[in-house]
């Protein structure tokens, strides 16, 4: 049965809205079984990523998908920090031939997300990964307005929210929430595959 892991950092709290329903959409796919492992600054120290127990948590799954804020055009600095440390499994592949998918957020429809979701993917390409795309179209161009892919990602799944300086709680568009649940079955159906 396909074991998967969603490992991200999520600053103001719409990756991890992405997160959360990357993860149910992957525990729909019978048999599968999801695990959300959240990056955050306190596993920082003196500028390096330390959490032994997410990283074996990582090796043991068939699937890790990440995740990141696109900050500045590109990933955010404390998941930069995971992915340094990851380096220790690079040096023996130790994730080679796992499945793997990436997701990012930002305010702006562009916001050079695509520059993140590169950063992503070429990591998983070092490590020896297998990447999932998305695999959905927009649904506006068959007349439907649920907004699946509404911001037209296909290498990993793009979610945008309009800035919010006022403190409330994460709000993320439900187009992306149901481009990120559709994703997470894609992934987990793939996986079920790939270990079969």
């Amino acid at each position: 049965m396909p074991t998967i892991a969603v490992v991200y950092f999520s600053g103001a709290g719409h990756t991890h809205l992405m997160a959360e329903a990357i993860a149910k959409g992957a525990s729909q796919v019978d048999g599968a079984t999801v695990e959300m492992l959240r990056i955050t600054g306190e596993q920082i120290v003196n500028g390096r990523w330390q959490n032994d127990e997410i990283l074996e948590k990582l090796n043991q799954v068939d699937a890790i998908v990440f995740g990141s804020p696109t900050y500045m055009g590109g990933i955010a600095a404390q998941f930069k920090a995971f992915i340094d440390a990851a380096s220790s499994v690079w040096f023996r592949h130790g994730w080679k031939d796992k499945i793997a998918a990436g997701f990012t957020h930002s305010s702006s429809p562009s916001g050079d997300k695509q520059g993140t979701l590169l950063y992503l993917a070429t990591n998983a390409a070092q490590h020896g990964m297998i990447w999932v795309n998305v695999g959905d179209l927009q649904s506006f161009l068959f007349g439907k307005d649920d907004g699946v892919n509404r911001l037209g990602g296909f290498l990993g799944v793009l979610g945008q929210s309009p800035l919010d300086m006022s403190g409330n709680p994460a709000v993320l568009d439900e187009g992306d929430r149901l481009t990120s649940e559709r994703f997470g079955q894609r992934i987990a159906e793939a996986t079920k595959r790939w270990v079969k």
